[in-house]
């Protein structure tokens, strides 16, 4: 059942989002060669606590950290390691997820460290990109067929793939709600949207296939053909006055 959300729960969770949102920043200003995953982990979770908040992964499902880290060939679900350090010309996915007076915010971002490749740079843009070409399809009325089909037209007419096993959530009270947001599919099809609704749409997006395996740790998500991948998410919530990002603190990023 979807739960849809009045006025004050939409403020509160407004509040969860700037919360994740300033964490991913906090991360974002640590991101350098030489840095272990564990360490960001860390700071994030601090930053996170420092601002009354939980972690939302943090022993979600068993998850051992409080963010999801991912380097280059691996899509998501990343587990931090004191083991994994960051290089140059590296990508690294950061999933952060905060909960705060009863609600999550849910937010990731690829960041680039030190210098890039020309290619991780447009599958870093064309990523962002379609969540916003998904944002701009959410509205009352619509479908959410429409958000599915913007993205992935977005992300083909770059040249790239849309992962397809793993998908967007409804979020609230429980860190994932109904309904699914797939980054795939057919406009004027799916789940009508309506006022109230909260999802989490994140384009996860592969420069050759879109296959996907998961590691023998229960957790760890790669590309098969170990090409680069990006996420990029935010927290949405739909009003009768238009969409709210809620996770959305630095307009540029």
């Amino acid at each position: 059942m979807i739960q849809l959300k009045n006025s004050a729960q939409i403020s509160l969770m407004r509040e969860a989002g700037r919360i994740t949102g300033e964490a991913l920043l906090v991360a974002r200003e640590h991101v350098r060669p030489g840095i272990s995953t564990k360490e960001l982990d860390t700071l994030i979770r601090s930053y996170i606590e420092k601002c009354g908040a939980k972690p939302s992964f943090l022993g979600y499902g068993g998850f051992p950290g409080s963010a999801c880290i991912s380097i280059n060939d691996e899509v998501i679900h990343g587990i931090p390691s004191k083991d994994r350090i960051l290089q140059e010309g590296d990508v690294v996915k950061i999933d952060v997820g905060a909960f705060y007076k009863g609600f999550h915010g849910d937010s990731a971002r690829t960041i680039p460290v030190g210098n890039v490749s020309e290619d991780a740079l447009r599958l870093i843009e064309v990523t962002r990109n379609s969540f916003f070409c998904g944002v701009a399809a959410v509205k009352v009325g619509g479908r959410i067929g429409d958000v599915g089909h913007a993205i992935q037209s977005c992300v083909e007419q770059a040249g790239f793939s849309v992962v397809k096993r793993y998908i967007g959530h409804g979020i609230g009270h429980e860190l994932h709600e109904s309904p699914d947001v797939p980054n795939f599919g057919t406009a004027g099809r799916g789940t009508r949207l309506c006022a109230g609704m909260a999802l989490a749409i994140e384009p996860m997006v592969n420069i050759g296939s879109e296959e996907v395996y998961e590691l023998a740790d229960g957790w760890t998500v790669k590309t098969r053909d170990k090409s680069l991948s990006a996420h990029y998410e935010n927290t949405v919530a739909l009003t009768s006055d238009g969409v709210v990002i809620t996770t959305l603190v630095d307009q540029s990023w």
